[in-house]
């Protein structure tokens, strides 16, 4: 089969296309033949590494993908061969990503994906939407679980409105009947935050950030989706609503650390939540594949530039092109077409 693999950490040059022995599946496991592979910044910072260096075995690079079924292993009961899915975090702590023919994963890492949605938008939804739905629900008092109506009467302020986790943030938090702010560096990511569903846009270039947000929502925001914590810290602080969660999931290059403005964040008795989906306890996992799932199922979760998220392609012999798109901080989502 093909594959791309890599055997040594490095810039993209490292991925080598070529062939590959086809797996099978083993008790409880499930084969699956992917159409669309999904790129994230989390694959090609995985690849890259601290430095160069030599792995004890081929690397199969890529945590999401889509395709259909085509073995099953003893002990599976809720796929079947032909079935189509979508599939979630493949290459962590696993030598085998979705940037292949096949790939064989647990049971539990394979979710049936609806005949009308597209392979595109299931290799779309792993790391983004299910660290969305973990950043939107780690507020006091609030859902475990997202679902229609599970956030009515919650101000959500999403930073970073056109990215692939901002968007999926938008989406999850709008599905789930909250009042949406997205905060943009553009007036064409305005748009696509618009598309994607956020009620309100305020472009960070433009003036008093605070006052323009504080305006939209006078008793403050109740979760704020913050890709960009040292930037905006003191910002997170003063539009915060009192006992407010502020979840924390990506940093900017060469910010390793977090100044918190400490009394402001006291008076109002903030919670910060620092979150990475892949360490995430297996009930709050279960939650948010679950949650995604229903989204998917509701059509609340479309993709493409006309819903907010650009969609970039490569083939799969391309797919160092498609790293260095993602790394280059390409806007929208990069795709592979495997199959």
């Amino acid at each position: 089969m093909k594959a791309v693999t890599y055997t040594s950490t490095g810039p993209s040059d490292v991925l080598q296309y070529g062939e590959r022995d086809e797996p099978h599946a083993g008790q409880g496991e499930v084969r699956v033949r992917i159409h669309v592979s999904g790129v994230n910044p989390t694959d090609w910072k995985s690849r890259s590494g601290s430095g160069a260096g030599e792995l004890a075995r081929a690397q199969v690079p890529n945590q999401d993908g889509a395709g259909v079924v085509d073995e099953v292993g003893d002990g599976v009961s809720g796929l079947s061969v032909g079935d189509r899915v979508w599939v979630w975090d493949a290459a962590y702590q696993r030598a085998d990503g979705t940037a292949q023919e096949l790939v064989v994963l647990p049971e539990r890492q394979v979710v049936p994906l609806p005949q009308d949605a597209s392979f595109d938008l299931g290799a779309s939804v792993g790391i983004p939407a299910l660290t969305a739905h973990r950043a939107l629900t780690v507020h006091e008092g609030g859902p475990a679980e997202l679902s229609p109506g599970a956030l009515h009467g919650r101000t959500v302020l999403v930073a970073g409105g056109a990215g692939a986790v901002g968007h999926a943030a938008i989406q999850l938090a709008v599905w789930a009947d909250a009042t949406v702010i997205a905060t943009v560096s553009s007036h064409a990511k305005a748009e696509l935050a618009r598309a994607a569903g956020a009620h309100h846009v305020v472009n960070y270039r433009d003036g008093d950030t605070a006052q323009a947000i504080g305006a939209l929502a006078p008793r403050g925001v109740d979760i704020v989706v913050e890709v960009n914590p040292a930037a905006n810290a003191e910002l997170d602080a003063r539009i915060a609503a009192p006992n407010a969660s502020i979840a924390v999931y990506a940093d900017s290059p060469g910010e390793a650390t977090v100044a918190i403005p400490v009394r402001p964040s006291m008076g109002k008795n903030l919670r910060y939540q620092f979150v990475l989906t892949y360490t995430t306890t297996p009930a709050s996992k279960d939650a948010a594949v679950h949650a995604v799932a229903a989204a998917i199922a509701d059509g609340a979760l479309p993709i493409g530039a006309e819903h907010g998220l650009p969609v970039t392609r490569f083939p799969l012999s391309e797919t160092a092109a498609a790293h260095d798109a993602v790394e280059g901080g390409v806007v929208g989502k990069v795709l592979i077409d495997v199959a």
